[in-house]
């Protein structure tokens, strides 16, 4: 792999002065950015699925429990009785349930997703630096740019997926409006495809488009300015104890930060960032997912009045934020599980005849 770390990082600190001296303190050079001219594509696209799809297996049970609060009836229950009334019940493979099919869309939803991240990222992000804008600024504005470029494209593939799949999520559960019963991924596609056309299959296409493209807006903005934020509070402890640094000239007033400072940071990075996007988008998801599952011989065709209307009879406007804790929750290990395998993904598909 190239030695990227060599080059000054666009997010280096440059730390004060120290009170009691007139020595100038060292600075703090962290990676730099791995854009997307210096990747391999075939082996990002290749280890990425691989990768993704082993961590959207182990957080597929929180996704099942939200979708399953989020569209129950009254009376309801917590996210705690919930996942023990689903295990007594239904068994835990009924955890799993949409899952293959869930599992199929990642591949192909994940690359259209990545590619339209790295793209716009890097594009966006030397566009805002010819314009005149600090590192910073045009980091997050560039970040929060991609992700919702990401957002649009995925959703493409990903709506007639979640569609499908948060079908077969509910139907196990005896008060849900679904009236088909289907054996699969496959039978389910059919069925809604053969009962509202092309439009049952991107049912809440709006919508997801209005709740996913602000997350990822808030959720990469929020992941950019966060690392630069914690860099700040602990690049000056780093400086001053030499902790987590790897071994460098004391001379050259430059100091790296070993990679498992680096993780630590991008991880608590996405932690903080995964639960901002889960609070500001918690009740577009909710009637988003109402919309997906709901079958249109409840009362006329489904919409967002009607959908809003429902929800806000059902337990006031508290019921947009029902599912809240396992969302938050998902998103946030979500968040802090798929930044480090992202960022552990780009270092080892970045091209190794780079310099």
């Amino acid at each position: 792999m190239s030695d990227h770390r060599n080059k000054q990082a666009p997010l280096a600190t440059q730390m004060a002065e120290a009170d009691d001296s007139d020595e100038p303190s060292p600075s703090l050079q962290l990676p730099a950015e791995i854009d997307w001219e210096r990747l391999d594509k075939s082996r990002f696209f290749f280890l990425g699925a691989a990768l993704f799809s082993a961590v959207s297996t182990a957080l597929y049970p929180t996704v099942v429990l939200k979708t399953r609060l989020q569209v129950a009836k009254p009376p309801f229950p917590s996210a705690t009785v919930a996942t023990f009334l689903i295990f007594r019940q239904e068994g835990p493979l009924a955890f799993y349930r949409g899952f293959a099919t869930s599992l199929a869309g990642t591949v192909p939803a994940r690359a259209l997703y990545m590619t339209a991240l790295e793209l716009t990222k890097s594009t966006v992000g030397r566009a805002a630096l010819q314009l005149g804008m600090s590192d910073p600024t045009a980091s997050a504005v560039a970040s929060a740019a991609a992700g919702v470029s990401a957002a649009v494209a995925a959703q493409f593939v990903w709506t007639p997926i979640d569609v499908v799949s948060q079908r077969l999520m509910v139907q196990g559960n005896s008060r849900n409006s679904t009236h088909y019963k289907y054996i699969g991924g496959l039978d389910a596609f059919r069925k809604i495809l053969c009962s509202d056309g092309i439009y049952g299959l991107y049912r809440g296409f709006g919508m997801s488009i209005l709740t996913y493209a602000p997350s990822n807006a808030v959720w990469w903005a929020s992941y950019s300015l966060s690392q630069k934020a914690i860099w700040e509070g602990v690049g000056f402890y780093l400086c001053r104890y030499q902790y987590g640094l790897q071994e460098s000239d004391p001379q050259d007033l430059i100091l790296k930060p070993d990679q498992r400072t680096v993780v630590v940071v991008q991880a608590a990075s996405a932690a903080i960032a995964g639960g901002a996007a889960a609070l500001v988008t918690m009740p577009l998801d909710t009637i988003k997912t109402r919309m997906q599952v709901m079958d249109e011989r409840d009362g006329g065709r489904v919409t967002v009045y009607r959908t809003v209307r429902s929800l806000v009879r059902e337990g006031g406007w508290g019921a947009c934020f029902r599912g809240l804790g396992p969302r938050w929750a998902s998103m946030s290990v979500s968040a802090t599980t798929m930044i480090t395998t992202y960022e552990f993904l780009k270092r080892v598909s970045c091209k190794r005849d780079e310099g």
